[in-house]
């Protein structure tokens, strides 16, 4: 016999033997079933007083309907499992998923409902750019405001002028320098916002 987990060892069922001098069938009736009769039965007494079902209780036996039905159903429900789980637990689970909230927000170590007012916040884009630790730079183009860390050996360009101030060509050109020993601290290049960055 092969135990794949020790809760089917030590999740053992409660069952009815015998009722004083009544013994019951050898296997016992499970206290989950006769959870699910009395329930059962409960809620077609109920049902019975309800107009539109009253007129088909009359027609079918009392003892089919007050003990066949709740009797049959009981015992499918006791064996049933769904996911592991009985049936009383995984209809509260379904029935408190239908009935919950769509949203959650977790703060800190509980889990309460999203106010309908409430915004999800979204961070904005970051951008990273190459630092050149492979064997190359590779050739991009970048609009400011941001920050660059560049740890090869390279060459600024900086560029006035008509057009670079209309933004047709870059302000700064960053060249790499081949054959040049990396510098043992990168250097950190500033840009302002609309400041044009080209690496060739």
């Amino acid at each position: 016999m092969v135990i794949r987990s020790y809760r089917r060892v030590f999740d053992l069922e409660r069952r009815i033997y015998r009722i004083d001098r009544l013994r019951l069938n050898p296997g016992g009736v499970p206290v989950r079933g006769i959870a699910y009769f009395m329930s059962l039965l409960l809620l077609a007494l109920a049902l019975e007083r309800v107009a539109p079902i009253n007129l088909l209780a009359r027609v079918v036996p009392w003892y089919v309907r007050d003990l066949v039905v709740p009797g049959a159903s009981s015992a499918v429900l006791a064996v049933l499992r769904i996911e592991g789980r009985p049936f009383h637990l995984a209809a509260h689970a379904v029935l408190r998923c239908g009935l919950g909230p769509r949203r959650l927000v977790a703060l800190g170590h509980g889990c309460r409902p999203a106010h309908p007012g409430w915004a999800i916040w979204c961070p904005q884009p970051l951008l990273m750019v190459p630092d050149g630790s492979d064997h190359r730079m590779r050739r991009l183009a970048y609009r400011g405001p941001g920050a660059l860390l560049v740890a090869v050996a390279h060459k600024r360009r900086l560029r006035r002028g008509p057009l670079a101030m209309l933004g047709l060509r870059p302000h700064l050109v960053l060249r790499e320098l081949p054959g040049v020993e990396r510098p043992s601290r990168g250097e950190v290049v500033v840009l302002d916002r609309n400041a044009r960055l080209r690496v060739c």
